[in-house]
């Protein structure tokens, strides 16, 4: 059914009249059809006003939800573009659109209005006092959440979450009441407002925290670079102390060497040499047969003189030679021990696997396990070469010094054990050290023939025993 049909069935008023012809319906009403109550000039324009202000709002509005989208602009443009859409709307004497004094405390500015002439301000004193009075009316945030339309002013609340956090407050003319969609245009932009400004606040809330985070991380980074410096400066020092060790530790095996030489073998030496001097003077002075004696007496009297400036020599050496700036592993001090037996020793050192770093103690304890290995070859075996194998296992390290001397592992085994006990004549006491060293570090010391025909000292050390180290031994101590 056509609308016109529709019109004419809904009249009431078909039917046929007095002259048996069919009535015509009345005229539907104009005003249902146009919106416009009547055709006069005035109500005319009236709607031609109504229109031309809603279009207006339309394109502000328009305006309002491309800046939405831009909220670096700062909250005052959008609120300028709000207030003045409001005042466009209601062609009103002022408008104010307000936060509470609790609401997004870091917003500013808190309220903005517009007068009769179109400024824009943040300031009271450009406000009269019914305007002034709105703006504390919405500070307080006592607020419903509808429109509230006076005699002379309408105030609409601006909703989050259906908490009132401020307000559009306007004095309409009186000559043009409000009417619902009036009051629908004046809610959108409040919500507009509203949802705008929540959103920029949670903006710049976002942009602080990132430049907090920005912040804190490069304090983190430039913390981070320091303590880089600070480790490698302390790693620095710790290989500058552990060089000292090191060298302390040859130095104290230098004197210990030579010390010994002075007092054992120096001294033995000379001993030889007086008593040498005494049988060649008894034999000289005709007390006995000279025969070849005297000459061969003279030959060892030599000999005696000789080794006696060698040993000074060598004590000597020892005693004033300095070590190198640069030993800082077990394989540079036990390369430094080695060096320490040349000329007089052929003395090798072998390296197998990889070098793993150990405690202090340990290393001190393995040098000076080699050290008197080697001083022990070098005095007393006889041997012509010595080889020093350091060997870094999965699980240990293994210290083995070997020789081709004429030494008795047996006899040597024997003796350590009396020595262990107080029976033996307080000689061999450097095998007992080299035994409570190694078991000092959870490790053991074997003695064997070597396959060069002489001695070979082995010390075995578990890796847990010698990067923990141990305390020094009582021998230790003494020297």
């Amino acid at each position: 059914m056509t609308a016109r049909a529709q019109a004419v069935a809904g009249s009431g008023h078909a039917g046929n009249g007095p002259t048996g012809l069919p009535e015509l319906p009345d005229p539907p009403d104009l005003a249902a059809l146009t919106g416009v109550r009547s055709g006069k000039q005035t109500y005319y324009s009236a709607y031609q006003r109504s229109n031309e202000r809603l279009q207006r709002t339309v394109t502000v509005m328009d305006s309002i939800s491309r800046a939405l989208v831009h909220p670096v602009e700062g909250p005052r443009a959008l609120l300028e573009k709000i207030v003045r859409v409001a005042a466009v709307h209601l062609d009103a004497r002022w408008t104010v659109l307000a936060l509470g004094a609790h609401a997004l405390p870091a917003t500013r500015p808190r309220f903005l209005a517009v007068d009769a002439a179109g400024l824009v301000g943040d300031s009271l004193d450009m406000l009269p006092v019914d305007a002034r009075d709105a703006v504390g009316e919405v500070a307080s945030g006592n607020l419903p959440p509808r429109a509230v339309d006076s005699s002379t002013r309408v105030v609409v609340p601006m909703l989050i979450n259906g908490t009132v956090m401020g307000g559009l407050a306007a004095a309409p003319r009186r000559d043009l009441p409000l009417e619902p969609p009036d009051l629908s245009v004046l809610h959108i932009l409040a919500n507009l407002a509203a949802v705008s400004l929540h959103t920029g606040d949670l903006y710049r809330a976002g942009l602080a925290q990132q430049r907090r985070a920005q912040q804190l991380f490069d304090e983190v980074s430039e913390q981070s670079h320091t303590l880089s410096l600070r480790t490698e400066e302390l790693r620095a020092a710790e290989q500058r102390l552990r060089v000292a060790d090191q060298r302390e530790l040859l130095e104290g095996e230098r004197r210990r060497i030579a010390l010994e030489l002075h007092d054992s073998v120096a001294q033995t030496v000379l001993s030889a040499g007086l008593v040498v001097e005494v049988l060649r003077g008894e034999f000289g002075t005709g007390a006995g047969p000279r025969g070849p004696v005297v000459p061969e007496l003279d030959r060892a009297r030599d000999l005696m003189a000789k080794a006696t400036e060698q040993l000074r020599s060598v004590i000597y050496a020892l005693h004033h030679e300095r070590v190198a700036e640069d030993v800082a592993s077990l394989p540079e001090l036990l390369a430094e021990v080695a060096a320490q037996h040349r000329p007089h020793l052929d003395v090798r050192l072998r390296l197998e696997g990889g070098p793993v770093p150990l405690g202090t103690a340990a290393e001190h304890a393995l040098a000076r396990t080699a050290g008197e290995a080697l001083f022990n070859v070098a005095m007393h075996s006889n041997a012509a070469r010595a080889l020093v194998r350091l060997r870094y296992l999965e699980d240990s390290v293994v210290l083995r010094v070997s020789d081709d001397g004429d030494g008795d592992p047996a006899a040597m085994r024997r003796t350590m054990r009396l020595a262990r006990r107080g029976a033996a004549d307080g000689r061999h006491r450097g095998l007992v050290g080299m035994a409570l060293r190694a078991e000092g570090l959870g490790g053991s010391l074997s003695i064997r023939r070597s396959r060069a025909g002489g001695v070979a000292i082995e010390s075995r050390v578990p890796l847990s025993g010698a990067v923990l180290g141990a305390a020094p031994t009582s021998e230790e101590r003494d020297t």
